[in-house]
């Protein structure tokens, strides 16, 4: 097998099996702020327990992810040498800094909100929510700012030996990718939360079980996930699709199906992209739109694949394409989820409603598939350049490490992690079937 697609599986694999736990803690950090915040000014012992319960979660996910997640630093030396030389004077700058800063905040913080609770207080035991919030958001901002610059690379210079080296930090943290494409992210991470939130609010409630927490996690969760569903889709989306058509343009034509260049360009809703015949097939268009969106005129010029280089197109245009479309119809659909709660929530009906209850219970997936698609829209989007313009794919990978070595790593970690996600399972599981009743200060129990 050739050497360069099982390092290329192989990183594609792990990542997306790390990034099923960050997106989770990210999320919650905010949400358990906010319980802990209404705990605070109400005095209410229930919600402080769904903080504590809620944080156990985060625990268990925020230690999935450290351990998911070091094996891939270990890659870029180990699979990804050329990329390591030629980038790591740039990258290195911002994973030194997530690991070093934002990492050890959030961990050591998480320490002390789980079990310093009676010596911290009230209030300290807030401001460590804060903090462990604050960490995991500037943790995802420096990994953010990283694929950023692989997106569009700035503030760099050229060695003598092709290598890139850092010229300014601040240019780098303040790149026009970084803004749109970490307000989306976090977002997302924010959307998964609150239907995780939503699917246990629903268990409990519908099986009378801690029925009281089911209903604030209910709350809480559907008032938080109609804000960031539609969030997800204006500003941030619409923003990070503007960041797309104006650095990456045939990126954009790719993920829409778009291989002639058109005014007043549609919106395919649905279609299957033919590579031979270069044409959409099926498709239902909302006339005009992509204009609009991408131009904020109805009539503008979007070009099409047929008019850029053919060197120049993602290597994979009908997974680009698909991954692409099951983002924005998930997205779509869970703010119709949302919209529906909210009404029901107004109406005191959501709590009787089991039909709904049945639909939040089962949707807990789906933002990650969303989220997971997202990515791959993003990196599938940026090939075949590892980084944008400067260093294609091909030439970033070890290339003295034989196929047989990597097939060999990709089947040790399929199998480990296999093993970690059926433990991620029965730990969330037991947790979530002792419920919040059973904690009390410092997560002892009653």
């Amino acid at each position: 097998m050739d050497a360069f697609l099982i390092h290329r599986l192989q990183f594609a694999f792990t990542i997306m099996f790390h990034y099923l736990f960050p997106q989770l803690t990210m999320g919650l950090a905010l949400l358990i702020v906010i319980l802990k915040i209404r705990a605070y000014r109400t005095k209410d012992e229930s919600l402080n327990r769904s903080a504590r319960f809620w944080a156990k979660i985060f625990a268990l996910n925020f230690a999935m992810g450290v351990v998911t997640g070091i094996p891939m630093e270990f890659q870029f030396g180990t699979n990804w040498a050329r990329f390591s030389a030629f980038a790591g004077g740039v990258i290195g700058q911002t994973l030194a800094m997530e690991g070093l800063y934002a990492f050890f905040l959030e961990s050591a913080f998480l320490g002390l909100f789980l079990f310093g609770e009676k010596k911290l207080g009230p209030k300290l035991h807030l401001v460590s929510a804060v903090l462990v919030f604050a960490g995991s958001w500037i943790s995802g901002f420096f990994i953010i700012a990283t694929n950023a610059w692989m997106q569009n690379p700035v503030g760099f210079t050229q060695l003598p030996d092709g290598s890139f080296q850092l010229a300014s930090f601040k240019e780098l943290l303040t790149n026009p990718w970084v803004f749109w494409q970490y307000l989306h992210n976090m977002s997302g991470a924010v959307v998964t939360a609150c239907f995780v939130m939503c699917s246990v609010g629903a268990y409990y409630v519908l099986l009378y079980k801690n029925a009281e927490y089911g209903r604030q996690f209910l709350k809480l969760g559907i008032i938080a996930g109609v804000i960031v569903s539609i969030f997800q889709v204006f500003p941030s989306g619409d923003g990070q699709g503007k960041n797309v058509a104006l650095y990456q343009p045939v990126t954009l034509s790719a993920m829409e199906g778009l291989f002639e260049t058109e005014h007043g360009a549609g919106i395919a809703i649905i279609g299957q992209p033919d590579m031979e015949k270069m044409q959409l097939d099926n498709p239902i268009f909302i006339p005009n739109m992509l204009s609009f969106l991408t131009y904020n005129r109805w009539h503008a010029e979007v070009k099409g694949l047929k008019d850029y280089p053919r060197e120049q197109w993602p290597d994979n245009i009908p997974l680009l394409y698909y991954s692409y479309h099951i983002m924005v119809g998930l997205g779509t659909i869970f703010i119709a989820v949302m919209l529906i709660g909210t009404f029901l929530l107004w109406r005191k009906k959501v709590f009787t409603a089991r039909w709904y209850l049945w639909i939040l219970l089962l949707s807990f997936p789906f933002p990650y598939i969303a989220n997971t698609a997202g990515w791959m829209t993003a990196e599938l989007g940026r090939q075949p350049w590892l980084v944008y313009g400067l260093l294609k794919t091909s030439h970033g990978f070890s290339s003295n490490v034989s196929s047989g070595n990597a097939l060999f790593t990709l089947i040790g970690f399929s199998g480990i992690y296999l093993l970690l996600g059926l433990l991620f399972i029965i730990l969330a599981l037991k947790e979530i079937n002792n419920g919040p009743g059973h904690i009390k200060k410092e997560g002892v129990k009653n």
